[in-house]
């Protein structure tokens, strides 16, 4: 069932050049049928549908709405996305005080993105790996693990404090110089790079590439050949093409902004 025509919140998804009126396949966020269409200032549109002017949680409903309706729209348009649970006041908010007040800006970061596709790459070292690689190459850490054997954790407490305090160290330059490694083959064929922060232990690399889509191909070729050669000690999750989250943020303040 389609909202209420009154409803007068515009929840937003993407900014893309195009000046014709469209509608869109798939449904707004919230689970209410809401159709999802475009608003327009001169030769830009923002894709959005009907909301109350709420605080959407980040529920994995919510977040695959929001993500279909990217998509949808990046199979035909070069998109910037906007921030997840941004809600305008009004459909006229949203065409005066986005489109047409920083028109310049949307215009510019839109020739930034043009032919322009997210690729993202996380890299991982199998169970154990690092550790063992570590004990190989470091006398010192090995023979502080070797101190260890037989006796009991109440006697060898500082001890194995001091042990993992060596392994961290050893491993935070182990993580770097594999991330490097990866890095330098994959920089010559992007535009830009960006690494985000690495959320595990066992994580090596946390990457999102902004790569021209005629470079695509050569991307995905190089993250195989590494795949390949690193198979016992490295797993690569390879995902895209993607919207830009990661080069675009657009994020706007309606009170601050003077909100219709």
């Amino acid at each position: 069932m389609t909202a209420p025509a009154d409803d007068q919140g515009k929840y937003l998804y993407a900014i893309y050049e195009g000046s014709e009126p469209r509608s869109f396949k798939v449904q707004g966020i919230g689970e209410r049928g809401d159709d999802v269409h475009t608003l327009h200032h001169k030769r830009l549109a923002a894709v959005v549908s009907n909301s109350p002017v709420i605080e959407y949680d980040n529920s994995r409903r919510n977040m695959m709405a929001h993500t279909l309706v990217l998509e949808e729209a990046m199979e035909a348009f070069d998109i910037l996305p906007v921030r997840f649970g941004t809600v305008a006041p009004s459909a006229e908010a949203v065409e005066k005080l986005l489109l047409a007040r920083r028109y310049d800006e949307l215009t510019q970061l839109l020739g930034q993105m043009r032919n322009r596709v997210e690729l993202g790459l996380k890299a991982f070292w199998y169970e154990g790996v690092a550790f063992k690689e570590i004990a190989e190459e470091d006398e010192k850490i090995r023979k502080m693990r070797d101190a260890l054997e037989g006796r009991s954790l109440d006697e060898t407490y500082y001890e194995r404090i001091r042990l993992g305090e060596a392994v961290e160290k050893a491993m935070n330059g182990k993580r770097a110089r594999d991330e490097e490694m990866i890095l330098s083959r994959i920089r010559p064929l992007v535009h830009k790079t960006r690494t985000n922060k690495i959320i595990s232990d066992r994580m090596v690399l946390n990457a999102a590439f902004l790569v021209d889509a005629a470079k695509e191909a050569d991307v995905d070729a190089v993250v195989q050949a590494l795949d390949e050669e690193f198979e016992e000690r490295l797993m690569f999750k390879y995902v895209g093409p993607v919207p830009p989250y990661n080069f675009v943020d657009i994020t706007v303040n309606w009170e601050a902004e003077g909100a219709l």
